[in-house]
């Protein structure tokens, strides 16, 4: 005997299951319901007569949908033997209470051997979702697919938004109308990629940043994926997301079991802006974060655009302590510092301080960072090798690929197969030796290809096996150095999922450091990510991927509100440039506690301009960021509403940034000494935005004062 229904509540949402049926199926997911409610009335009221030329009972929309419950659209499960036994099946044989926000439902499809386990986890206002597959039949079973449960839209849902983009143009949004069919999009990159984000967002429209209900999932998982959102001819619609399976990927012996990447949801009636705090608050409250609290989030610099791969100890030395006297905190010494490395063609592989550079090897330059009150960083691009590399000649057999077809040519590297223990030992091996010979704060591990040819030992397909064994050497070197930081970079943001970051603290938003580029790339990511862990870092004033020049004040508006760092050429500054960069690195440290805790509220603006905020928990103060992108249509932009503050209140409003040069507006005149408004003031009638050429900012400071 099962619960005929299972709740589970959060703080402002609630999940109802209906388990009356064979197949587990959610009932109600969003905005929390009466604790005694009727689950029983409740699903009365969205009963349906029979449709004509239609089943006499509507095939269920389970937490699974199945081919053999003759579900019409795409099957959440897709298994065999052989050619047999495709159609599953399966009935509830047993609930699990696991603890108040933890249910675990088990379904059996006896005839065929197959089990299904769904967990659900609603913490907060956040819910985690997976499926585990058990084959309990005698032979062997193929799994074409196993997605995460899938998670029905309500028929007010008018829009999907999708994530997109490309190298140093990650995480762009797109709306698309919901209609009825299915909007579909798959990746076969080998990393969550920088096109196609595990993710989409069901909107009630009209639906922006500050009104609107919308509902966001992410898949957890940082390879090969699939995303599935269909609109039924029968008005059903629903999300369906879970791990692309390459042909043989997955199978699995009698009594082994596939466990899906987690399905992260979450719902807002506030807006995006409303989503993005759910999904915040959630992973600010994972165990994992608690070490990234234990003290400030340290101003990194970064010697990529300084050196590039003409590494000289002196000079690196010397550009230390140009990085020490502007306020960094954390200096990283980028790629070329390894065995033969003077360009991208030889060397990846071998991670070994080259002598001929570091005759010393990096021990000096260690010590001279860490004497400046500097932590010392290392890049390292573990999963990749050289053709032209130590490691690649004692071992071709250790790259992915799927001979006789040839490898193609991607940045003069391949990628090594993670999914072989040798593989994953050596590397361990060769990283674990570096962190306990030098005093190595952090990791910087880019992945800088795709995966074009994942074909692992034996000639079978090897991309779902590097993305486990990839997290298995990320878990090892935590556990076995918990005081290092690692940073998740691949070619930029071509992994920031929810799974790289159960054993990172940090990911590279994108490659690209022109300011306007990364105000649009760092709102996508914000959707999910906090600014905590979100590396924002000012560039050269010449971008060397857009050529855009844009002024320092800007550049150090956009990067405040993420981790915040330098990757410019501070040798290369003039005096007064390296002093206002010194005084915005004093500001970003001045308020980084607020960023990197507080919620944020971003505020619906034309497409001109871009303007957010982050109010502390406690609405005692806030720091709101507007840019003028392009040029405006009109003469003036349009007052700027505040959100998020203590209407009742009265505010300090200061103008924070840039310390001079600021439009001679007499409002702005005022707010450059202070002037106190009331927090209903400022968001019902907002304060007028100064008249301002594209690509200039301003910063806002808030403080209550009554």
């Amino acid at each position: 005997m099962t619960d005929p229904f299972v709740r589970l509540d959060g703080r402002a949402t609630c999940l109802i299951v209906d388990c009356r049926g064979e197949a587990p199926a959610i009932l109600y997911w969003g905005r929390r319901l009466p604790d005694d409610l009727d689950p029983a009335a409740l699903a009365l009221l969205g009963v349906r007569q029979e449709a004509p030329c239609s089943p006499a009972t509507t095939p269920p929309l389970g937490l699974t949908p199945l081919i053999g419950a003759g579900f019409p659209g795409r099957p959440g499960l897709s298994a065999h033997r052989d050619g047999q036994g495709w159609a599953t099946w399966t009935a509830i044989t047993a609930i699990h209470r696991i603890d108040a926000a933890t249910v675990e439902i088990d379904s059996e499809d006896t005839a065929h051997g197959i089990g299904l386990v769904h967990r659900l986890h609603l913490a907060g206002d956040v819910l985690r979702m997976r499926t585990t597959l058990i084959n309990r039949g005698d032979t062997a079973l193929s799994v074409e697919a196993c997605d995460a449960p899938a998670l029905p839209a309500p028929e007010a849902v008018t829009d999907w938004t999708l994530f997109e983009g490309r190298w140093s143009g990650e995480l762009q949004t797109r709306r698309v109308a919901r209609a009825m069919g299915a909007v579909a999009r798959e990746n076969r990159r080998g990393r969550t990629s920088h096109d196609a984000f595990p993710a989409i967002l069901a909107e009630v429209g009209p639906c922006g940043e500050q009104a609107g209900e919308v509902f966001g999932v992410q898949l957890a998982w940082s390879g090969n994926h699939r995303l599935w959102a269909e609109t039924l001819s029968d008005g059903r619609a629903y999300l369906q997301l879970g791990e692309l399976f390459l042909p043989g990927e997955c199978r699995l012996a009698p009594g082994a079991r596939y466990t899906s990447p987690d399905l992260v949801c979450a719902w807002s009636d506030a807006g995006r802006s409303g989503l993005a705090r759910a999904f915040h608050a959630h992973v600010r409250a994972r165990p994992q974060h608690d070490r990234l609290r234990a003290k400030p989030r340290p101003v990194h610099y970064n010697t990529w655009e300084a050196v590039y791969f003409d590494h000289k100890p002196a000079a690196l030395m010397a550009l230390a302590d140009k990085a020490a006297a502007i306020g960094i905190e954390r200096f990283v010494l980028d790629d070329g510092w390894f065995l033969g490395r003077r360009d991208d063609t030889v060397g990846l592989g071998d991670w070994i301080v080259d002598p001929a550079i570091y005759s010393d090897g990096l021990g000096p330059l260690v010590a001279h960072v860490r004497k400046l009150g500097m932590e010392f960083g290392l890049w390292v691009e573990p999963e990749m090798v050289n053709p032209d590399s130590e490691l690649f000649r004692a071992h071709p057999e250790w790259v992915l690929g799927t001979p006789p077809a040839p490898q193609l040519r991607f940045r003069n590297q391949l990628v090594l197969d993670f999914g072989q223990a040798a593989v994953r030992e050596h590397l361990f091996e060769r990283i674990d030796a570096l962190l306990r010979e030098h005093a190595i704060a952090y990791l910087k591990w880019d992945m800088n290809r795709d995966i074009t040819h994942p074909g692992g030992a034996g000639g079978a397909a090897g991309a779902h096996a590097h993305v486990l064994g990839l997290y298995e050497v990320l878990a090892r070197l935590r556990a076995a150095h918990p005081s290092v930081e690692i940073e998740s970079c691949s070619a930029g943001g071509g992994r920031t999922d929810f799974g790289i970051l159960d054993y990172t603290d940090r990911v590279w938003t994108s490659d690209t450091n022109d300011a306007l580029d990364r105000l649009t790339i760092q709102r996508g990511l914000s959707t999910f990510v906090p600014a905590e862990l979100m590396g924002a870092h000012v560039g050269p004033a010449d971008c060397h991927i857009t050529g855009r020049r844009v002024g320092m004040a800007t550049r150090v508006a956009t990067a405040l509100f993420g981790h915040f760092g330098v990757e410019a050429d501070l040798n290369a500054m003039e005096d007064a440039e390296r002093a206002e960069l010194a005084a915005g690195i004093a500001l970003h440290k001045r308020h980084r506690a607020l960023i990197h805790t507080g919620d944020l509220y971003r505020l619906d603006r034309p497409e001109s301009e871009i303007a957010f905020g982050i109010v502390a928990a406690d609405q005692r103060e806030a720091l709101f960021s507007y840019t003028q992108v392009t040029e405006p249509r009109g003469y003036f932009a349009a007052p700027l509403r505040l959100d998020g503050l203590d209407p009742a209140a009265r505010y300090r409003v200061t103008l924070a940034w840039p310390g001079s040069g600021y439009p001679a507006s007499p409002l702005f005149a005022a707010l450059g000494e202070g002037a106190v408004f009331s927090g209903a003031a400022l968001m019902a009638a907002g304060l007028q935005p100064p008249r301002l050429k594209p690509q200039a900012a301003f910063l806002l400071h808030l403080e209550r004062i009554a």
